[in-house]
């Protein structure tokens, strides 16, 4: 198994940029060599009419691909590819940041399209092994600057799309002073901001009422981190079925706290703190909108469609 072929992805999101190096394994699927996460939070200023990175967060995501590339290339991968996602591509210096990767790594950056980032984000979901018995099913991936949706139909995507509802996005937009608690108006604001940009989308919730939900991303990572730290156990034994009503729960109390107060929530990174109720108040409100009482919640992401997709090649 150590000598099969591996390839190497840095994904260069919003909030935090990860990597992978996978190879295929015996039954033919994706088994991870390493698996990484930097928060940098490239995307601040994304909210804007005409988002532009900052030098900081530039500064911060260069930092952050230089040690990422660092580790991976200790496994000696065949291949290393670098793909963006929101935050890049919506920024009206996003070109200017892919240049500065290449000058300082040598890689030349992948700026995927909102429809690519969907499909991949959904190819990798169909590598999860733990969801190999969903056959109809929603995905939904909440990152810092998009909130991707889609629509499985016997394991086969039947609808894919970008929408700018990321939780800084949002937060930037609705969310006021993120130092002080999580305000009513504010969980309005942003549930109305949800079903506005639903609705003019053309998403279709089209699955029967006992279709899958699965959520990916960042901000269900950490709810379940935060039930294990709770339950005094590891994430990776907390159950991946999350209910709305427990999200609901969890809002109520993290919400009502200041930044300083949430920094210090056990299994809440500090850099995720100041977004995190908006990011639960945007999961509640595709819950509302879908009319979902619970949901899957899978580890598998971009960055398995892609190990899929190079694996493939």
């Amino acid at each position: 198994m150590g000598s099969a072929p591996s390839i190497a992805v840095i994904d260069i999101g919003s909030n935090s940029i990860k990597s992978l190096v996978a190879i295929r394994d015996e039954r033919g699927g994706i088994s991870s060599r390493l698996m990484e996460t930097l928060d940098a939070r490239i995307s601040a200023g994304i909210g804007q009419t005409r988002p532009r990175l900052s030098e900081d967060g530039m500064q911060r995501g260069l930092a952050a691909i230089r040690e990422l590339l660092q580790g991976v290339a200790a496994l000696a991968p065949e291949r290393t590819v670098l793909v963006a996602t929101s935050a890049v591509r919506d920024a009206a210096n996003g070109t200017e940041f892919a240049e500065r990767i290449r000058a300082a790594t040598g890689y030349e950056l992948r700026i995927l399209s909102g429809e690519d980032e969907a499909n991949l984000i959904g190819c990798g979901l169909t590598a999860d092994p733990e969801l190999a018995g969903l056959q109809d099913f929603y995905v939904f991936d909440l990152g810092g600057g998009s909130l991707e949706c889609l629509v499985f139909r016997a394991r086969r995507v039947e609808q894919a799309i970008s929408l700018p509802l990321g939780c800084v996005r949002l937060a930037e937009r609705h969310a006021g002073n993120l130092e002080a608690p999580f305000s009513e108006r504010q969980r309005i604001e942003i549930t109305a901001a949800c079903r506005e940009t639903f609705a003019k989308s053309g998403f279709r919730f089209s699955l029967p009422a006992e279709a899958g939900v699965v959520f990916a991303g960042g901000t269900v990572t950490t709810v379940r981190a935060i039930i294990g730290e709770k339950s005094g156990g590891p994430l990776s034994e907390t159950s991946s079925v999350i209910s709305v009503a427990a999200v609901r729960a969890m809002l109520d109390v993290i919400g009502a706290q200041s930044l300083a107060s949430r920094q210090q929530i056990p299994g809440l990174p500090a850099a995720r703190a100041d977004v995190f109720p908006t990011a639960l108040a945007t999961v509640l409100a595709v819950a509302e909108i879908g009319r979902f009482s619970f949901f899957l919640h899978s580890s598998y992401n971009l960055r398995h469609g892609l190990a899929a997709e190079l694996l493939n090649g």
